[in-house]
């Protein structure tokens, strides 16, 4: 049985992933690129999430593309009031979200 580093729990015990959630400074903007488009950036995420998999699920849920570059979420459109709920339903805090 393999034993979580941070806490010492059993790995599907392990409570370090949902602890982290809570704890993020997440910040939600939008940013105007070439030929007038327009990009959502999600900034804020620490270590001990996996900004990939979040990424992944906020493209899906907003039917949309994007990318991660330097720890900072990138979608295509203007998506900035949609996050903050999706957001929540992740399991993060929705004081700590700032929009």
């Amino acid at each position: 049985m393999d034993i979580c580093p941070k806490c010492g729990l059993p790995i599907p015990a392990c409570v370090c992933g949902e602890i982290a959630k809570t704890q993020q400074q997440i910040e939600v903007r939008t940013e105007k690129r070439r030929f007038g488009k327009v990009n959502t950036m999600i900034s804020g995420f620490d270590d001990g999430v996996d900004i990939k998999d979040i990424a992944k699920q906020l493209k899906m849920k907003r039917a949309c593309g994007g990318t991660v570059k330097n720890k900072v979420i990138e979608l295509q459109g203007n998506h900035r009031t949609h996050i903050k709920p999706i957001l929540v339903s992740m399991g993060f805090n929705g004081d700590q979200i700032k929009d």
